[in-house]
């Protein structure tokens, strides 16, 4: 099968919008942190705002698991695969790096693009596996809730997720619970395509391309949008003193 298969509208939509509400959601962290948001906000203990952020990593990682699906199904080729993984990876350096320099005490070890770039392997080798993604996915969604421990907290396990107590940082992203996350958005695109082929591959709706358009480079956006937004805020609260 050909390495390269046609771009899937209604799922790049989909990205589109977890792209925009993330947007929405940092925007409104860093008018917060500046503070223009009067009462000032708890991000990390308000529901309103913790539920948020809850639900769109949810989002992202249900979109890269049936993006997992669709590439597994058009025969992307391991090559392909690597080059993609690096960009992941290499972005994830960059926030660790610009991270560290806004925030040396709670910088980003390992966040969304940690997690991805991990789970992105994980399920590319489980794919064929096609009966075992939903229990293998139910399984990395408990196993947090059965059992932690302590020495998981330390600085080269934390990523796992099996923690007693969350670590200190702007964005935390482990392998567990979320891999499940991610294996079962591989297990329902595998399921639409054998199924409801159209529902994935169908063209998205007219209001809807906009967000496509914008699906299709959700990694370049990703990187881009912060350091735009907190410049914007820095000049309104230069303005402003």
């Amino acid at each position: 099968m050909s390495p390269r298969g046609p771009r899937f509208d209604r799922l790049d939509a989909l990205r589109g919008v977890a792209i925009v509400w993330m947007a929405i959601f940092h925007f409104c962290f860093d008018l917060n942190y500046y503070g223009f948001l009067t009462p000032k906000q708890h991000f990390t203990a308000d529901p309103f705002w913790y539920s948020q952020r809850t639900a769109i990593v949810t989002l992202f990682l249900f979109c890269a698991g049936l993006g997992q699906a669709i590439a597994c199904e058009q025969g992307q080729s391991w090559p392909r695969f690597w080059r993609r993984w690096a960009q992941v990876a290499g972005c994830a350096v960059l926030v660790s790096i610009g991270s560290y320099l806004m925030f040396p005490r709670s910088w980003i070890s390992f966040g969304v693009l940690h997690g991805i770039a991990v789970m992105l392997i994980v399920v590319r080798l489980l794919a064929p596996h096609r009966a075992w993604l939903w229990p293998l996915g139910a399984l990395a969604l408990a196993l947090p809730l059965l059992w932690r421990d302590e020495v998981f907290n330390g600085p080269w396990l934390r990523w796992i997720g099996l923690v007693t107590r969350k670590p200190v940082t702007e964005d935390y992203v482990p392998v567990l619970p979320w891999l499940g996350v991610m294996l079962w958005g591989a297990a329902a695109g595998q399921w639409l395509l054998a199924r409801r082929p159209a529902w994935l591959s169908g063209p998205a709706p007219s209001p809807a391309r906009a967000l496509a358009l914008l699906g299709r480079w959700s990694l370049s956006f990703y990187m881009v949008h912060q350091p735009v937004l907190i410049g914007l805020v820095m000049a309104a609260a230069a303005l402003r003193r």
